[in-house]
């Protein structure tokens, strides 16, 4: 058994304080919101395309608002 794998399994041994475990886990964190943002942003952007396409594909203005809430229907709530 290498010393690491010693450390964590040893009882009363810390490996690290629990401010750097606050800390990393603050950064972990941030670090994955900035991740989500980017993805909504993305799948906004790529949305907004999609519906501009069928907008001017579109020949009857009237059925535009269903084709566009039927383009994925198993998101439809």
């Amino acid at each position: 058994m290498n010393q690491f794998t010693k450390n964590i399994f040893s009882q009363g041994q810390t490996l690290f304080t629990q401010l750097e475990f606050d800390k990393a886990l603050a950064e972990v964190k941030q670090e994955i919101l900035g991740y989500a943002m980017h993805a909504t942003h993305m799948a906004i952007l790529i949305e907004r395309e999609a519906c501009a396409k069928m907008a001017d594909e579109c020949l009857n203005i009237e059925e535009l608002g269903d084709a566009i809430r039927n383009r994925i229907p198993e998101q439809r709530q």
